[in-house]
C-alpha cells in the first residue's frame, strides 16, 4: 500500500479470534475502553455500541458493531454472536504497543485457541 501522506503518523492494528465468554453491549463497551487504557490511548467520549434488533439482518451476522473515539484516532469492534467471533480495528495516529493490544484482547476475550493480528 503507498503511503499517501508520509508526514502523517498511523498506525493501524487488526485483531481477531474467537472468544470463550458470554458477551453483551456491557462487555463490548468494557473492553474498548479497558483496550484504549492497555495501550495508553485516550478517548473523548463513551463507547458506542450497536445491535440490531432481532429479526433485522442475517441470523449468522447478529452481534454487535463498536466504536470508541480516541483523542487521536478510534477503535471499531466487530463481535459476531452465533459464531463467537470478533474483529478489531485499532487506527492511531500515535503510536501503540501492538503486543499489549492482543494480550489485552486475548486475556478479556478468553482466547485460548488462535489469534491473528496484521499491523499496518
Amino acid at each position: 500500500m503507498k503511503d499517501l501522506a508520509p508526514n502523517i503518523f498511523r498506525q493501524r492494528l487488526i485483531i481477531e479470534g474467537y472468544w470463550s465468554i458470554a458477551v453483551d453491549d456491557r462487555v463490548v463497551r468494557d473492553y474498548l475502553t479497558g483496550l484504549a487504557g492497555a495501550v495508553g490511548l485516550t478517548a473523548y467520549g463513551e463507547p458506542i455500541v450497536f445491535s440490531p434488533a432481532s429479526g433485522e439482518g442475517r441470523p449468522e451476522n447478529a452481534g454487535y458493531d463498536a466504536f470508541l473515539p480516541l483523542i487521536d484516532s478510534g477503535i471499531s469492534g466487530y463481535f459476531w454472536s452465533a459464531s463467537r467471533f470478533l474483529s478489531v480495528v485499532l487506527y492511531s495516529c500515535t503510536p501503540f504497543d501492538t503486543d499489549a493490544a492482543v494480550a489485552y484482547t486475548r486475556k478479556t476475550f478468553e482466547i485460548d485457541g488462535e489469534i491473528e493480528q496484521m499491523t499496518f
